[in-house]
C-alpha cells in the first residue's frame, strides 16, 4: 500500500455535494425511527452510522461534538444532529440532519396523541412497553462506557464521573453549576499543568 491509499483511508469521507443532503436526511430519519429510548440512547447508532459505517466524522471529533451536545441547552438528539450535521455541510446541513432525527418522533408522538386512548389499557401493549424498558437501559449504559473508553477515562481519573454523578443524585446539584465548574477545571488544567496542543 502506498502513501497516497494509506492517507485517503486516514481521512473522514465526505458524501458528494448532490447526494449529501438527502443521504443526512435520510440517515438520521432512520437513526430517530428505529432508537428507543431518547437521544442518549442514539449515541451508538449515530456513532456506527456516522462514524463506523460512512466515516463522517473521525471517532475522536465525533466524542468532542457529544461533549459539546450535552453541555448546550435543548434535545441531546437535536443538538447532536445539529453539531454533526454542521461540521459536514454548516447551516444546511444541519437543518437537514436535525429534521431527519426530530420528525420521526414528532410524527410518532403525533399518531400516540391521535390514538393512545385505544390501546392504552390492553395487556399487551402493557407487556411490550414492561419489556422495553430493560432494552433501553441497556442502550444508553453500553455508550456511556463505549465513550468512558474514548474519552480516556481510567482508574486515575474514573472519580471525576462517579463524584459528579453523586453530586447530581444525592445533593441534588443543578447540572450546569458543575458543568461550568468542570470547564473552568479543564481550561486551568490544560493551560497550566499539562498543556495540550
Amino acid at each position: 500500500m502506498n502513501k497516497e491509499d494509506i492517507s485517503s483511508t486516514s481521512k473522514p469521507h465526505h458524501p458528494s455535494f448532490n447526494n449529501f443532503y438527502w443521504e443526512a436526511f435520510k440517515t438520521f430519519f432512520k437513526i430517530g425511527t428505529f432508537t428507543l429510548g431518547g437521544g442518549y440512547a442514539m449515541i451508538s447508532t449515530i456513532q456506527n452510522e456516522v462514524v463506523a459505517k460512512k466515516k463522517w466524522i473521525p471517532e475522536d471529533q465525533f466524542v468532542d461534538l457529544i461533549a459539546v451536545a450535552q453541555s448546550c441547552p435543548g434535545v441531546f438528539a437535536a443538538n447532536i444532529s445539529v453539531f454533526v450535521g454542521y461540521k459536514l455541510r454548516k447551516t444546511l446541513g444541519a437543518i437537514c440532519t436535525c429534521l431527519g432525527a426530530i420528525l420521526p418522533s414528532f410524527l410518532i408522538i403525533l399518531l400516540i396523541a391521535l390514538f393512545f386512548h385505544h390501546f392504552i389499557d390492553n395487556p399487551a401493549v402493557a407487556a411490550i412497553f414492561r419489556g422495553i424498558r430493560p432494552a433501553v437501559v441497556a442502550l444508553i449504559a453500553a455508550p456511556t462506557f463505549t465513550l468512558a473508553k474514548q474519552a480516556k477515562i481510567s482508574l486515575a481519573n474514573c472519580w471525576i464521573p462517579i463524584i459528579t454523578a453523586l453530586l447530581i443524585w444525592l445533593l441534588g446539584v443543578n447540572p450546569i453549576y458543575i458543568i461550568i465548574v468542570a470547564g473552568l477545571a479543564g481550561f486551568l488544567y490544560g493551560k497550566f499543568i499539562k498543556p495540550t496542543e
